[in-house]
């Protein structure tokens, strides 16, 4: 008789007379290293035109009858040598000191008007040069991958085999290679709207871009690692140390309940609702998901409004005898007269918590619900006919299932936590009044993560500096966690036993 315990963690179903063949494992090389070794070869093999080419771009492809081809490689490196000499240079030149001349009104007596003088502007040159420097990178990229398409020409040459016309590596970008024409596109905003913002935030951490050094007026300059070291350190005129502290705590605790609650609960309830003891399945499918419908940001302010001091959730909480009794038992102060949900800090982060309940769990009820409809029947089966009850069915064979399916959303969840945004400033902004006054010295509040912390640096007090410093601690750890999740996951290797 089949063990339920082996659907499908277990692989005792596998037959054991079968021989494991282990293969000796092939050093593994650095990637770098392989990338510049290659280039090495290409170079030191390559004929005296290509490298030539190495200066002259595109004059390998000429050689080599590809004329449409060496044509177009030579009008990139042309623009890029424009851009270099009137784009780029002017930046760069600057960069170290990103600007020494400040902007100044002067009285021209003449015209009898105030004439602004040719300035410095920090925030351009930083944008310019970090620019440049990203197209140097990828020119440069561009450059190996030309010189290592001529060499490649020249063994096919040398071997008497076909080289592609320029319409046939056209066609073939249309047809066999159509999948690099649709990557390019993704690629590119990739580009322009994650990689060189990101690049962008790294460089102000380094930086004293505040509102004391707000451009065009003033300039800011570089000061190392002055703004790190003040995020990790508490000093008497700086509380940012103790503020980083008490936000990434909350933060890790509330990316974690947050998770768990949503993914737990709303998983239960989809099982719950699948049962064959509940009738009505459409109905309350329905009544979950229609929820979804309502915009989320109109559901949080509404939510806030109910549970503020003088809301409706307050009154009813007065009326029946709740708020009396959490006087009594201590969990309510009696010098006022309503429950905290939204200004106390014990009470909000448990109320937010609770909202965010409410709010995720139609999620994860439409997820919980196509997974569950789609576990294997025959793992099910087995462990029914080995007598096994609903319990030991859902802790061996639908929770590991659901975890092996899931998981990749599990560990995107937990990183949409840490940086979910709108469900605190929605709920505690113009609300929430922090009570401690180091956190108040930081501009931070009880409630904050580190995302909302950040916000509020930018948008209320200009303090870019440290903004971009607590940036580049968000994405450290999402990155981290993420990196080091998945692999996790996918190390797993379990696909033929859910298959």
């Amino acid at each position: 008789m089949a063990n339920y315990r082996s659907y499908p963690t277990s692989h005792k179903n596998y037959p054991r007379n079968q021989k494991t063949v282990r293969t000796k494992k092939e050093p593994k090389v650095n990637p770098i290293v392989k990338y510049f070794k290659e280039l090495g070869t290409c170079l030191s093999e390559g004929s005296t035109c290509l490298k030539l080419s190495t200066v002259f771009m595109g004059l390998g492809h000429i050689y080599n009858y590809q004329f449409m081809k060496g044509v177009l490689v030579f009008i990139v490196q042309a623009l890029f040598i424009v851009y270099l000499i009137f784009g780029a240079a002017p930046n760069l030149a600057k960069f170290s000191t990103l600007g020494t001349v400040k902007r100044e009104a002067i009285f021209d007596p003449l015209t009898m008007q105030n004439t602004v003088n040719d300035y410095d502007n920090s925030f351009m040159i930083l944008l310019g040069s970090v620019g440049a420097l990203f197209i140097i990178f990828m020119f440069f990229l561009f450059w190996v991958s030309n010189i290592k398409s001529m060499y490649k020409t020249q063994l096919l040459l040398e071997a008497r085999k076909h080289v592609n016309t320029f319409g046939e590596d056209f066609k073939e970008l249309l047809g066999e290679k159509f999948h690099i024409t649709l990557l390019s596109f993704p690629i590119l905003g990739v580009i322009l709207m994650n990689i060189i913002p990101i690049l962008i935030l790294i460089t102000i951490a380094f930086t004293n871009y505040d509102q004391n050094h707000l451009p065009p007026s003033e300039l800011f300059t570089w000061v190392g690692f002055r703004n790190f070291v003040k995020l990790f350190t508490q000093t008497t005129s700086s509380s940012f140390g103790y503020a980083f502290r008490k936000i990434l705590e909350w933060t890790f605790l509330w990316a974690f309940l947050a998770t768990v609650s949503n993914f737990l609960l709303g998983h239960l309830i989809a099982l719950l609702i699948n049962s064959r003891l509940i009738k009505l399945k459409r109905f309350w499918r329905t009544l979950f998901i229609v929820t979804i419908a309502v915009p989320q940001f109109v559901t949080l302010l509404l939510v806030r409004n109910f549970f503020a001091d003088s809301g409706i959730v307050n009154s009813i909480c007065s009326n029946v005898g709740i708020t009396a009794f959490l006087q009594n038992i201590g969990l309510v102060s009696k010098n006022i007269t309503y429950i905290p949900f939204l200004t106390s800090p014990g009470w909000a982060k448990a109320t937010i918590v609770i909202i965010n309940i409410w709010v995720g769990i139609p999620y994860q009820i439409l997820i919980s619900t196509g997974i569950l409809l789609n576990i294997p029947r025959d793992q099910i089966e087995a462990a029914m006919i080995d007598r096994a009850s609903p319990f030991e069915i859902f802790r061996n064979v639908t929770m590991p299932y659901v975890m092996f399916v899931e998981g990749p959303t599990f560990v995107t969840d937990f990183v949409r936590n840490i940086n979910n945004f709108n469900i605190i400033y929605l709920l505690t902004q113009d609300v929430y009044v922090t009570t401690d006054q180091a956190l108040a010295n930081s501009h931070g509040k009880e409630v904050d993560l580190l995302v909302t912390w950040l916000f509020r640096l930018t948008n209320e007090y200009y303090d870019y500096k440290m903004a971009s410093v607590i940036g580049v601690i968000v994405f450290s750890i999402c990155s981290i966690f993420t990196i080091l999740s998945f692999s996790r996951i996918v190390a797993g290797e379990r696909e033929e036993v859910f298959m």
